[in-house]
């Protein structure tokens, strides 16, 4: 059994839950992790490493990207090398006109949001990009950009936070949180009670689930993406890439109606990983035929290299995702001690350094640094603005 009362206790160790745990200890406080699998083994195993800015909505999903890909650097030197940040740098890959009409839009906004982006010509692109092929007619580039290696940021998370006096229970599920009078007193697991006076909901796709325990109603829903693995090869690829479909579709929804984009990594073993499929199939995380196959006919134009290079497996993973397309973060209203942290669908890597900070700041102060506002669950209510 943990021990008999937590200062606060944190439902999920998938990236985000361990970045809170880790934060926290810096904080003064010794949170208990407990999750019901393995570390790792949800959305943050089952995913790609892409730090990518360029696909986050400019205004206040954008800052948040840019605050959380500031920390990287530092928590390189902090929790070493086994994390594999690098700064890559990354490129939108345009492929029609429609597409490029709305990303010079999008970079014009991101640019006025605090990014640095650029917008290529196909020639520009291909020469920074040798295997790109004619298909691609121009390419947004940013050096802020980066990759990592999801299993090896949460676990050093994990282990940092270890050090500082956190405790990870795994294999032990929470099954319920007790509240009395409007405040979170304990939480139930699957063999005792902690009594604690903060739970913190990182629990990524079964997010509403834990919500429901304290009556709340909190719109995450599970999404599937599958993704190819590729057997190791030399460097085949620069940079991590993704097609600009994901981003022209948020100005012009008929983009997104007319197929599906990629993104494409290079590890630092030599394997690519390429994906993804936006699937709402409730909590199967199974791979098809027929996902794979789109992955690869979708991405073979493009980069016609990769037609040589083996598939060696593949796996899908669930993305928690919100209506809004963004994360729900902070207390809620009606439960005092009650703090979400989920719902950041792709993005759980990329905003896993800004949102393990935030949340542990709001624990021990009430205040964070960033306006949390606009990423409150309030913001579904109706008649929230």
């Amino acid at each position: 059994m943990p021990s008999r009362t937590a200062d606060a206790v944190v439902i999920g160790a998938g990236v985000i839950g361990a970045s809170i745990a880790y934060h926290l200890t810096h904080l003064g406080i010794r949170p208990l992790v407990v999750e019901e699998h393995d570390p790792a083994a949800g959305s943050s195993g089952a995913c790609d490493g892409l730090v990518f800015l360029q696909s986050k909505k400019p205004g206040l999903h954008l800052k948040l990207a840019l605050e959380s890909r500031a920390r990287f650097d530092a928590l390189r030197e902090i929790l070493g090398t086994g994390i594999e940040f690098r700064p890559t740098g990354g490129m939108c890959l345009v492929e029609t006109e429609a597409e490029l009409a709305a990303v010079r839009r999008f970079v014009a906004e991101q640019r006025a949001t605090g990014l640095d982006v650029e917008l290529l010509d196909g020639g520009e692109a291909r020469r920074r990009e040798p295997e790109l092929s004619d298909r691609v007619i121009a390419a947004t580039y940013s050096p802020a950009d980066a990759q990592v290696n999801p299993y090896g940021l949460t676990f050093a998370f994990l282990r940092a936070a270890r050090a500082g006096g956190a405790q990870v229970l795994t294999g032990r599920p929470a099954v319920g949180i007790r509240v009395d009078r409007g405040r979170v007193e304990a939480v139930q697991l699957a063999d005792g009670v902690v009594p604690t006076p903060v739970v913190i909901n990182a629990a990524g796709a079964r997010a509403a689930e834990v919500g429901r325990w304290v009556g709340l109603e909190i719109p995450i829903t599970p999404r599937r993406g599958q993704i190819l693995v590729t057997a190791a090869v030399p460097p085949l690829i620069r940079h991590c890439l993704i097609s600009a479909q994901y981003v022209a579709a948020k100005f012009d929804p008929e983009i997104a109606r007319r197929g599906m984009g990629f993104s494409v990594e290079q590890t630092d073993n030599g394997n690519l990983l390429i994906g993804s499929t936006r699937e709402f199939v409730g909590f199967d995380r199974r791979t098809t035929l027929e996902g794979l196959r789109t992955i690869a006919a979708r991405i073979a134009p493009v980069i016609p290299a990769l037609k040589r290079v083996p598939v060696i497996r593949a796996f899908g993973g669930l993305r928690p995702y919100t209506p809004d397309g963004l994360p729900i973060l902070g207390p809620v209203a009606g439960v005092e001690g009650f703090v979400m942290a989920a719902g950041h669908e792709g993005d759980g890597i990329a905003l896993s350094a800004v949102t393990g900070a935030l949340v542990a700041d709001w624990v021990t102060t009430g205040r964070t640094q960033f306006p949390l506002g606009a990423f409150r669950l309030e913001r579904f209510q109706a008649g929230a603005a």
